[in-house]
């Protein structure tokens, strides 16, 4: 499976976050405080961010399915999935949040016949589960979002917390 990155591989500082698109905490962390650190220290240079998907539910499977139809475009359509959250959920009604995700897949550029292949591709659903399971077994991880700064794991924070950590991390 690929890793979804943002950032130069060689940053000084790594930030590696598992969360899923229907966790609304992960909404909250992605919407507020990875916006600005990826401004602040993915864009300059000074940190490389890895995401990880994690999958308590059908619809984060699905989501992630779709985001990562177009490899090229993860980041654009994990952006709509968290900002949009709420509406494409909805009520719960799993034809329903099918339905809004296709949409929300239509909005960022994919085509029906994307969809269509993404979301029926059995094997590499079963393969995005089984890679979250062992990378969630091996990490440890019980909640979302969890974060890893050079490996070393945190739960949820503000971004002052974690421009704090970041800033000491690089010595500034």
């Amino acid at each position: 499976m690929t890793e979804m990155t943002l950032g130069a591989a060689d940053a000084p500082v790594k930030l590696m976050e598992y969360a899923s698109f229907t966790c609304p905490h992960c909404a909250n962390f992605h919407n507020n405080v990875l916006k600005r650190i990826k401004a602040e220290y993915v864009d300059t240079g000074k940190l490389h961010f890895t995401y990880r998907d994690v999958y308590f539910d059908r619809p984060g499977l699905w989501a992630a399915m779709i985001a990562r139809c177009d490899p090229n475009r993860f980041f654009g359509i994990a952006d709509l999935l968290y900002a949009d959250q709420k509406d494409w959920i909805g009520g719960g009604n799993l034809g329903e949040i099918e339905q809004n995700l296709r949409k929300l897949g239509l909005v960022a550029g994919l085509s029906p016949e994307q969809l269509d292949a993404c979301l029926a591709d059995g094997d590499k659903a079963q393969a995005l589960y089984g890679w979250f399971q062992t990378n969630m077994e091996a990490d440890q991880v019980k909640s979302t979002p969890t974060l890893f700064i050079d490996g070393e794991q945190h739960s949820n924070m503000s971004y002052e917390d974690l421009k704090k950590i970041l800033d000491a991390k690089l010595g500034m």
